[in-house]
């Protein structure tokens, strides 16, 4: 079970970025050769919602986390926020990755500034850097380094480094993938506990069938590379849910047919 509060929705209003794209393709150069990795994909994520994105290994769902990101430009089509084209990183589109990625000399409070004090704004808001510790739990853990934390408390550590930038589209690139099965369960709460409170859009990549079912409104299937949008699927299942109510029981059966692996139900 993923244990957060009664509501489908996050309480704080709808703060969140809405996603469009459209006819989206994408590929990379391999000497004269050309390696496609998305087709033709068009896709709406509404502003506030919570979407997780499967598919097979090396299909092209972090490719298209890093599009949204504004990391890369894509080859054609458009990637839009609140309908304005996106042509580079904003500080409110954020992507967290699998790795925590923090900078092992500077304390976590440190690494937590690092986007105020890019953007000139950690005298004027640097309050936020202890608000954002102990939204994510870490408060009294400011003055450690890296390795003194946990897996789990460092991906903590890797939120709360976005989260201190009140970003308004929260990328998400299997964030828990490396975390023991108790600490993603714990993680997998946080995630849906700060994306109620906060707000924000929500687009997680994920393998996990049952991670995307307890917090995804909406899942889309995407086929082997290049991908293309197989199916969408709405959750429509109240928060907190449990993993072996038939209704989550159902759909895992769908997606693992759509996704080719009815061997495992």
């Amino acid at each position: 079970m993923v244990t957060a509060t009664h509501k489908t929705a996050p309480e704080a209003g709808i703060t969140g970025i809405s996603v469009q794209l459209r006819n989206l393709s994408h590929w990379f150069d391999k000497g004269s050769e050309r390696l496609p990795v998305l087709d033709r994909i068009d896709l709406d994520v509404a502003a506030g919602e919570s979407v997780a994105l499967l598919g097979p290994s090396g299909c092209g769902k972090s490719t298209l986390l890093r599009l949204m990101a504004g990391l890369d430009a894509p080859r054609e089509g458009k990637v839009g926020a609140d309908k304005v084209r996106i042509i580079g990183p904003d500080p409110s589109r954020l992507l967290v990755f699998q790795d925590p990625t923090l900078y092992p000399w500077r304390t976590i409070r440190q690494n937590i500034a690092l986007g105020l004090e890019a953007r000139g704004l950690a005298c004027e808001h640097g309050h936020r850097v202890e608000a954002t510790l102990k939204q994510v739990g870490l408060e009294g853990f400011g003055t450690a380094l890296p390795h003194e934390l946990s897996g789990g408390m460092a991906q903590r550590a890797a939120l709360a480094r976005v989260l201190v930038n009140d970003p308004g589209l929260l990328l998400l690139d299997e964030p828990l993938g490396r975390l023991d099965a108790l600490t993603r369960l714990t993680m997998q709460a946080e995630l849906l506990r700060l994306w109620q409170d906060a707000g924000f859009t929500s687009i997680l990549v994920t393998h996990d069938v049952e991670e995307a079912l307890l917090l995804a409104q909406r899942i889309i299937i995407f086929s082997a590379r290049p991908a293309r949008i197989l199916q969408e699927i709405r959750v429509d299942a109240p928060y907190p849910r449990h993993r072996d109510a038939p209704e989550l029981q159902n759909l895992r059966r769908d997606i693992l047919e759509t996704l080719g692996h009815s061997h495992e139900l």
